[in-house]
């Protein structure tokens, strides 16, 4: 779906200002990730109006803002229906580093999510653009372009060993991707994930046994 918005060159977000000079250029990824991310509601949102779609998407919805991803789409399949949540990532053509160890989601929600059920779906839209300015020939005025040049999707799940970190910090500690557009992929089913979370929170030097059963009893991961 993503690819065929770009291909079509329906992948341009017209940022209209009327500074004179245009959007400060060298800040303006700083604000790229909600407007991307609207962008590309957007494009979900429109393919759902079709209701011959090809896809077979019938529900596209926001989630608020402290969900575990940013939007939900349910595709029909069959008498069933697949449910997907997408978290969506901006990153930058022109930053070196850019996509480098985001944080994806905190350990305990992500944890619950499977346990709560195992056929949980939680898909990583990693969306790269570059900006560049435009004069408008009508307005006279400075426009800046947010283009959206390439894309990548990944299931949280089936991400390798490696690729997937650990950071103590904010809350019960956020789950990382060391670089977002570089992955590999392991199959693996939703209690080896669990598993691998767990190997991932215990091994950081802030976190314990007694950290990860405080969490397990809050969570209800275990019966006692």
């Amino acid at each position: 779906m993503i690819q065929k918005a770009i291909d079509a060159g329906n992948n341009r977000i017209i940022l209209n200002t009327n500074l004179k000079l245009g959007l400060p250029m060298e800040n303006i990824n700083k604000i790229a990730g909600p407007i991307i991310e609207a962008w590309a509601y957007e494009i979900f949102f429109d393919i759902k109006d079709d209701l011959d779609n090809s896809y077979q998407l019938v529900t596209v919805e926001p989630l608020p803002r402290l969900d575990k991803a940013d939007i939900l789409l349910q595709f029909k399949k069959a008498k069933s229906s697949v449910t997907a949540n997408v978290d969506v990532k901006a990153t930058a053509e022109d930053i070196e580093n850019s996509g480098r160890s985001p944080n994806i989601t905190s350990f305990s929600r992500i944890r619950s999510a499977y346990i709560e059920d195992p056929d949980f779906m939680f898909i990583i839209l990693s969306l790269k653009h570059k900006v560049y300015s435009e004069r408008n020939h009508v307005t006279k005025l400075i426009d800046g372009i947010m283009e959206i040049v390439k894309y990548n999707a990944y299931d949280l799940k089936f991400l390798s060993d490696t690729d997937i970190s650990y950071n103590p910090a904010l809350g019960t500690g956020q789950i990382q991707v060391k670089d977002i557009h570089y992955v590999e992929y392991e199959y693996r089913t939703a209690w080896e994930f669990c598993q691998l979370l767990d190997r991932k929170y215990l091994n950081s030097s802030r976190r314990s046994f007694d950290d990860w059963y405080r969490e397990a009893v809050k969570h209800k991961w275990i019966k006692i």
